[in-house]
């Protein structure tokens, strides 16, 4: 068994990195440079987690699975989802991505992770207690899940018909607000040109040029520049300036 996880700050990180730690299997971040081949052809069962976005699967995330199609062929999926709120199908949207028959779902699961969208003004600010109910509930499903599938139980978050509702209704908004993100990344007077957005980006999509960040119109939505950012400067989708960042999920965090 390998697991395969994209994160944008760290929650989809935690989740298959404590699951692979249970399970004593292999975990890699599809940004990591290594012969992704190679490793699927040598599993027969293959693990997701990625973070949902109303409902769909990060774009950087559906481009490692259509550049890797053929090799998933007639692999076992597990497929985890990290979410703020209700995600409907995120997990059934991963799943959708493959052509009938071509993968065989053997399980499928949703985590409420701590929100790292922090550009919202309905969503509020992440505390530490926030953030430890969270690790505390995520490590107590995980035991329930990695009990399941060593018992061959199948389950499957998000496949049923009120989910699949959920998806499509949340769905329509995420095409929109995917197409927009691509074009409305902006960086205020107050960035110091210091490149830690650059540098983080998963998709390449910002570039230092002429003493100014400016964007490729690639971005995956992923809230890595938006919380890392030294200065606040960057916003995306939602005008406005980012009042709070989301720095992840520290180790006495996840022990308390």
């Amino acid at each position: 068994m390998v697991m395969f996880y994209f994160s944008g700050t760290g929650n989809s990180k935690y989740v298959a990195e404590q699951f692979c730690e249970n399970m004593k299997a292999a975990c890699h971040s599809i940004e990591e440079v290594a012969d992704f081949e190679k490793i699927i052809h040598a599993e027969d069962v293959i693990g997701f987690c990625y973070p949902v976005y109303m409902s769909r699967v990060p774009r950087i995330m559906r481009e490692f699975v259509a550049q890797h199609m053929d090799a998933l062929n007639g692999k076992k999926l597990i497929i985890f989802c990290t979410q703020l709120l209700l995600s409907g199908d995120g997990t059934r949207a991963f799943a959708a991505l493959f052509p009938k028959n071509h993968i065989n779902v053997i399980y499928t699961e949703h985590f409420f992770m701590p929100n790292n969208v922090n550009n919202v003004f309905i969503l509020p600010s992440t505390s530490d207690k926030s953030i430890q109910k969270c690790t505390k509930n995520a490590k107590r499903k995980l035991k329930s899940v990695c009990l399941n599938i060593e018992n061959g139980i199948i389950k499957k978050r998000g496949f049923n018909p009120l989910s699949r509702g959920l998806g499509l209704i949340q769905g329509v908004f995420m095409s929109q607000t995917e197409s927009l993100a691509n074009k409305s990344v902006k960086v205020n007077d107050d960035c110091t040109k210091c490149g830690i957005c650059v540098n983080i980006c998963p998709t390449r999509n910002l570039v230092l040029e002429n003493e100014r960040i400016k964007h490729n119109h690639n971005c995956t939505m992923c809230y890595r520049c938006m919380n890392k950012c030294p200065k606040m400067a960057i916003t995306m989708v939602f005008p406005g300036k980012v009042r709070w960042q989301y720095q992840g999920i520290a180790k006495e965090q996840t022990n308390a």
